[in-house]
């Protein structure tokens, strides 16, 4: 009798290990980044500021996907940027997953020391090189304890509008993608393991002139919702160029009506009140998603040449002690990738490009998909604008001034679109019906 009962629970167990998708497995870990003593922070190009204090962690986050033989990596590091250079270090230590499958994205949070090692125009830079080297060591932690840790899952992709009082574009108020896509990944006993929110915001409430070192918006996002779920919880920005920012304005506080310019709250608590809303709405968003069974993993990965026409990035490229890779005729090389995880299609982009790019991005994807775009990842090269609107107005003179170039956009909107056609091939991947 007991010998029967036995038989019948492991065959139970296979049962519902098979309805789950058994083939299908997740793991996730992150590692606190935040340097002591504390560092400068860098919101771009310039000299760091100094900073005196603290408000949350930085770290590094790792989710690692297994279906079959493809393993996929997505990492979140709070950083203002994190080039490619720097990811390759990484990839190399981590020999269980192919380079190309190893997606590492930054937050672009403003209150984050330098991964850059700008050149500071005397012969310097303006990096911490061991902190550099402190990072990419963490996150190779990171990504191995995700693998140590995969067990097999069931996937829940959705995508909505984010309300509330958000994010919205700087240059112009309402032209901003306001929807968020949403990855969670559960054991078959529905215990959260990773939750991955993909949204387009600047985090910069408090910015690199407070004193203060911060993940920024970012950092509460992920507590609050580790608190909610259980599991790890991490952010992937989107298409935020041009300027699409945290909405912390004071819209009582005008300072140029006529601009459309408004007084900004750059708190802490405003950065609790951006974080736990966007939390509450990933969750909400999440309500109405359904597990996917057996869901499939692809991942496209392709060598793209973009031009480097802008002489200040330029100098960066050739003057940074980190040795960017680059090639004679004034051009560089970075990895895009199209990612297929059950409903999920997910396209890498990097750098930041202005909104109008990610929403015909999305809008070309395959139909049914739940669209993602993974902002600042793979490298973190600038703004992406399409040649209509490269210096077209005055506006937009400093995002041209800082982008590869005039045909950036037009080249990463190509090379995608014909990656996602790709994957459409025998042995690609479709979206699961």
């Amino acid at each position: 009798m007991i010998l029967r009962e036995v038989v019948l629970l492991a065959l139970l167990a296979v049962a519902v290990s098979s309805a789950w998708g058994q083939a299908f497995q997740a793991g996730a870990a992150k590692r606190i980044i935040t340097p002591d003593p504390l560092l400068p922070v860098s919101g771009g190009i310039g000299i760091p500021q100094p900073t005196t204090e603290k408000r949350g962690e930085l770290t590094t986050r790792a989710l690692v996907l297994r279906e079959g033989e493809t393993t996929v990596a997505f990492v979140a590091i709070d950083s203002l940027g994190f080039p490619s250079v720097l990811g390759d270090r990484i990839r190399e230590k981590v020999a269980a997953i192919p380079p190309e499958n190893i997606l590492i994205g930054a937050s672009h949070a403003h209150s984050t020391p330098d991964c850059y090692a700008f050149p500071d125009g005397q012969g310097g830079h303006t990096a911490n090189l061991d902190y550099i080297d402190d990072v990419c060591a963490k996150t190779v932690e990171a990504i191995h304890e995700g693998l140590a840790r995969l067990q097999p899952a069931r996937l829940k992709t959705v995508v909505g509008e984010a309300q509330g009082k958000i994010a919205f574009n700087y240059y112009a108020p309402d032209l901003y993608d306001r929807e968020m896509s949403v990855l969670q990944v559960c054991t078959p006993e529905e215990a959260v393991i990773a939750t991955l929110v993909n949204y387009a915001i600047h985090p910069e409430v408090i910015g690199n002139r407070r004193g203060i070192l911060s993940p920024d918006c970012i950092g509460p996002l992920c507590d609050q919702l580790e608190m909610e779920t259980g599991g790890m919880a991490l952010f992937m920005n989107g298409a935020v160029g041009g300027m699409v920012t945290a909405d912390n304005r004071l819209l009582d506080q005008p300072r140029d009506p006529l601009g459309g310019y408004w007084e900004s709250e750059g708190t802490w608590e405003e950065c609790l009140r951006i974080g736990h809303l966007m939390a509450s709405e990933a969750l909400r968003l999440l309500e109405t998603a359904e597990a996917q069974q057996a869901p499939r993993l692809h991942c496209l990965a392709r060598r793209v040449r973009f031009p480097v026409e802008s002489e200040m990035l330029w100098a960066v490229v050739t003057g940074s002690p980190l040795k960017y890779p680059h090639n004679d005729d004034q051009s560089i090389v970075t990895t895009l990738n199209v990612v297929t995880v059950g409903k999920a299609q997910i396209f890498t982009i990097p750098g930041e490009a202005l909104p109008n790019i990610g929403l015909y991005l999305k809008r070309k994807m395959d139909e049914g998909s739940h669209p993602f775009l993974f902002g600042l990842t793979n490298d973190a090269f600038g703004y992406i604008l399409t040649e209509v609107d490269f210096e077209s107005f005055k506006r937009y003179d400093y995002i041209s001034r800082t982008s590869l170039g005039e045909q950036t956009g037009e080249i990463l909107i190509k090379e995608l679109l014909a990656m996602m056609k790709e994957a459409r091939q025998p042995g690609g991947a479709p979206v699961d019906d």
